[in-house]
């Protein structure tokens, strides 16, 4: 007679496909070295083959459940891959979206829109990497967002403008949010959004237009126009005026991917300061031999094993379906500190070298900022824990 599975067989379970995950991902980025990237940096090109390798492997397309050709694993595995993306000296940010944004087709989507579009995601044949949310006028302030869809007929006619619309020049598919009834209308702010899957190859020969916006990084961000735009109603996604609701589930899934990538970044500068601060000499020592040296390494690294185990928390909590608005803001305001902080002490730590090209420091110290502002900033978040976690007044 068999022997019963005990939990402690499927945490083992777990734990070897975490492991082999990490190696497979490592082994892949050797692909791709610094040079790769440098290039790209430098011509603000969107890393194509790195995107085609990830999605042929199946990493892209962890979150998809196995009966739409995914692997139908959860946000733990999913937040390995990118960790470790970012901990080989790779950048995920031009493909991160597919994980979080697929979750809103699959958690609210139509039977009929999961097999028409969940399959053709998980092997590449279509990419949903954009995601239309802020615009210029109201930022974080999602709820006084301007872009309308107004019913007509068997249509909805899209009006507005988005802003900070990553990879919209290199996705297939465009989850929006957009007012269909009029914020006057409503008795709370967050009725009267609606969520729509646009498939935007079309949509460019209707109404959609896109402006590349040339940043600090190499990020592949865009302003994205809407022209009396025209799409079928089969493109909205659950009920009509439900699609805040609908959204927030994968905001939480989005600050807790990016929060392991921050931590896959705090391991990459950490590694970087700590062989070079072993390697270089002057005064006839190594300058790791000196504590000025050795205590905002250290120190950063410190920071970064607390905030690993925070995101990781948060990320066992969310595939165990919890509420975790908490765990998930925490998560990346903590994550998002110790990349930052880690970057620092590694350009310090490299002093002049640190701004060379050819060492990668400076490219990836442009990319490790963002966090402190994107998806969310670190003030939102502080806000957040102060009125909903700790019960002090609004105070926006």
């Amino acid at each position: 007679m068999p022997e019963s599975i005990t939990s402690n067989d499927v945490i083992n379970s777990q734990q070897e496909t975490i492991s082999e995950i990490r190696l497979s991902v490592a082994k892949l980025c050797q692909d791709y070295s610094g040079d790769y990237w440098r290039e790209l940096d430098r011509n603000q090109e969107y890393p194509t083959e790195f995107v085609k390798a990830l999605t042929e492997s199946g990493f892209l397309s962890v979150l998809i459940p196995e009966e739409y050709g995914g692997s139908g694993l959860g946000i733990v595995a999913a937040s390995t891959i990118l960790e470790e993306i970012h901990h080989q000296g790779c950048n995920a940010a031009a493909c991160h979206a597919q994980m979080y944004t697929m979750g809103t087709v699959l958690r609210h989507g139509s039977e009929l829109q999961k097999k028409k579009y969940l399959p053709k995601i998980a092997d590449g044949t279509l990419r949903l990497q954009a995601f239309g949310v802020t615009e210029p006028t109201s930022g974080t302030d999602t709820t006084s967002l301007r872009t309308t869809a107004i019913k007509d007929g068997d249509e909805y006619i899209i009006n507005g403008q988005k802003i900070w619309t990553s990879r919209a020049e290199h996705s297939d598919l465009m989850l929006l949010l957009a007012r269909t009834t009029p914020l006057n209308q409503v008795s709370k702010k967050t009725e009267g959004l609606s969520v729509f899957l646009l498939d935007m190859q079309e949509a460019k020969k209707k109404g959609l237009s896109i402006k590349p916006i040339k940043t600090m990084m190499n990020h592949s961000t865009t302003e994205v126009f809407f022209d009396n735009l025209r799409i079928p109603e089969d493109n909205l996604i659950g009920d009509e005026g439900r699609g805040f609701r609908y959204i927030l589930s994968g905001m939480n899934a989005e600050r807790i991917l990016i929060a392991a990538e921050c931590i896959g970044d705090a391991k990459w500068f950490t590694n970087k300061s700590t062989n070079y601060a072993n390697d270089r000499h002057v005064f006839g020592r190594p300058i790791g031999q000196n504590q000025g040296i050795q205590f905002p390494i250290a120190r950063a690294y410190a920071n970064m094993k607390a905030a690993e185990l925070m995101v990781y928390h948060a990320a066992n909590l969310y595939d165990k379906g919890e509420s975790i608005g908490e765990e998930a803001n925490t998560a990346k305001l903590l994550a998002a500190d110790a990349s930052w902080s880690a970057a620092e002490a590694c350009v310090q730590t490299y002093g002049g070298f640190g701004f060379a090209e050819e060492y990668d420091i400076e490219r990836k110290y442009r990319e490790a900022r963002l966090y402190q502002v994107a998806p969310i900033s670190t003030n939102l978040i502080l806000s957040y824990l102060a009125e909903h976690v700790l019960g002090m007044p609004r105070s926006y």
